[in-house]
């Protein structure tokens, strides 16, 4: 009797997404083996197994670092920290809400989150300085997670702020000819996606990491800018507006950052020198996201993503006489396929299945789309987020801290905010 073809694959994601999800080996390592276990075992060709080194998504994380270690050498950073001061500063609910919005609006202006997390995560770490939150605090943890689960889990409710979005609208149009307008995706998923889980997000890490930021003198910056900020700010102002206008001249936002990074890199023009790139880089979470994302083509390429999305399709109790339980049997597929292949993944294995779907729950086909953003905007663990876990690593916030607030969150939405977001889909119409 031979094994099921999927078996070896379900046995090999399974051991390396439990590792990830306890913690029990260091993520770096844990993904090291995976690639070693496939390429050995000869599970699947090396592009497929090492596509996350191809991915735009690594070169854009690679590039953060390094963008990130300018800022905070030149004193770029620093010297946006205390611009910022001025209007968040005051106490802990504040600088975090502060910081929560700050990660929202600007995912409505810079297309990448790898991007604008390499932007921010200095000038709040600047910030945290200046506040007397050290490394290893409690609160210098939570404005880190403040950065990364702001940036990721609200730019959702921003049609090209998130890579899952893109995808899902890439994947709708070529299977279905289907087209999604900026505004009505915004007026859509903003209320609820956008506005109420960045309070439910802004709450969570008051209470979860507590801190009492000192008072941060706000003064004026009399000291002018030096020579190396002014050339930093300059190519940052450049890199930005690429970044914003990359659907015009088709520069992918990863290609764009790496070529600002090597710009930081030159000798004599540049800012960094061999020593302190080397310092600079968090290789293991390069190698981290790179794992995440070779597992999530693997599972496609082997079949099992189907298998799975096949089998859970049997138990999912579809009616249309009960439109909420399918509204809410539809965003817990989502979050399943979640644990599998990670967020960027989701779409396109939920994608395909929407007719049929749509066809045993009475829902329209784009409703049935439109509810997949809720699912994989709410990862259940950090590493199904490739934003929150660069955050987290580039910080070296523990694991269990990610885990906390993020079990955190994906409970409150699925018990409150996702009974208000059908009441919101109901009354525009799409249900």
């Amino acid at each position: 009797m031979t094994a099921s073809p999927i078996f070896i694959p379900a046995i090999v994601c399974s051991v390396t997404i439990l590792l990830w999800a306890t913690a029990k080996l260091p993520e770096y390592l844990t993904a090291l083996m995976f690639f070693a276990v496939a390429m050995v075992l000869s599970l699947a060709p090396a592009d497929i197994i090492f596509a996350g080194f191809r991915s735009s998504a690594f070169w854009l994380i690679l590039s953060g670092f390094v963008l990130g270690t300018a800022l905070k050498k030149v004193g770029l950073a620093d010297r946006v920290a205390r611009l910022l001061a001025a209007h968040i500063s005051g106490s802990w609910p504040r600088m975090v809400g502060g910081i929560v919005l700050l990660t929202y609006a600007l995912a409505f202006v810079m297309p990448s989150n790898m991007g604008r997390i390499a932007l921010l995560m200095p000038i709040v770490m600047a910030l945290a300085d200046r506040a007397g939150l050290g490394a290893g605090t409690s609160g210098r943890h939570g404005l880190a997670l403040a950065v990364g689960f702001g940036t990721f889990q609200l730019s959702a409710s921003i049609l090209p702020a998130n890579v899952p979005n893109m995808i899902m609208a890439g994947a709708a149009e070529s299977a279905y000819q289907v087209h999604f307008s900026y505004l009505s995706y915004l007026f859509l998923h903003m209320p609820v996606l956008g506005i109420l889980k960045g309070l439910v997000l802004a709450t969570c890490i008051c209470i979860m990491f507590p801190a009492s930021p000192a008072p941060i003198q706000v003064t004026e910056d009399t000291k002018p800018m030096s020579r190396a900020e002014k050339r930093l700010a300059i190519m940052l102002i450049i890199t930005l507006g690429l970044w914003m206008t990359d659907t015009v001249h088709g520069i992918q936002p990863a290609w764009v950052g790496l070529a600002a990074a090597c710009l930081c890199l030159l000798p004599k023009i540049g800012f960094l020198n061999e020593e302190e790139f080397a310092k600079g880089i968090n290789i293991k979470t390069c190698i981290f996201i790179a794992g995440i994302l070779g597992v999530a083509t693997y599972v496609v390429y082997s079949g099992l993503g189907q298998a799975i999305n096949d089998y859970l399709l049997g138990f999912l109790p579809l009616d249309p006489a009960y439109p909420f339980r399918d509204f809410a049997s539809l965003a817990g597929l989502t979050t399943i396929l979640n644990f599998v292949v990670t967020a960027n993944g989701v779409p396109a294995l939920y994608t395909p299945l929407a007719q049929s779907l749509a066809d045993n729950t009475g829902f329209s086909l784009v409703t049935v789309l439109m509810i997949q953003v809720i699912g994989y905007a709410t990862p259940v663990l950090p590493y199904q987020s490739a934003p929150i876990a660069v955050a987290m690593g580039m910080e070296r916030v523990p694991m269990r801290d990610g885990m906390k607030l993020c079990l955190a969150i994906a409970l409150i939405t699925f018990l409150v905010l996702l009974p208000i977001d059908y009441f919101w889909f109901s009354l525009l119409g799409w249900i």
